[in-house]
């Protein structure tokens, strides 16, 4: 299949799959003698895969790795539960700053009357040390 088609199937935007391409998460395929890509189910499912883990949150260095692992035929699902739980620490550790980022942004956005006056807690806020 042509990359038009790719990308409808798997939802990728082109520039998308291309820049996978050259990053090396999604290997060349090989070219029609008119130059267009041709893409196969195997490159279908990978590039599913890569897309299902960015919705995820996984890096594209996680993904690569996850890759490496499943390329090789190698992996133990013990080294993917360690690779996602790392992750998913990840994810906590986030979830926590943005809760704290809220409560900061409520605090000093409750400080701000919304007048007309060039006065603004907010912005004094934001300049203070």
């Amino acid at each position: 299949m042509l990359i038009g088609t790719l990308s409808q199937r798997t939802g990728c935007h082109i520039e998308t799959i291309r820049y996978y391409e050259r990053i090396k998460l999604l290997p060349k395929p090989p070219r029609t003698e008119g130059g267009h890509r041709l893409y196969d189910r195997e490159q279908v499912k990978r590039l599913v895969f890569i897309r299902r883990s960015r919705e995820l949150g996984f890096s594209l260095e996680e993904i690569r790795t996850l890759l490496r692992l499943v390329d090789g035929k190698r992996y133990t699902c013990l080294e993917v539960k360690t690779i996602t739980e790392t992750h998913l620490e990840d994810v906590k550790r986030k979830i926590t700053d943005l809760r704290r980022l809220q409560k900061t942004l409520a605090a000093i956005s409750g400080q701000c009357e919304g007048g007309l006056v060039p006065d603004c807690p907010i912005i004094d806020t934001l300049f203070s040390e």
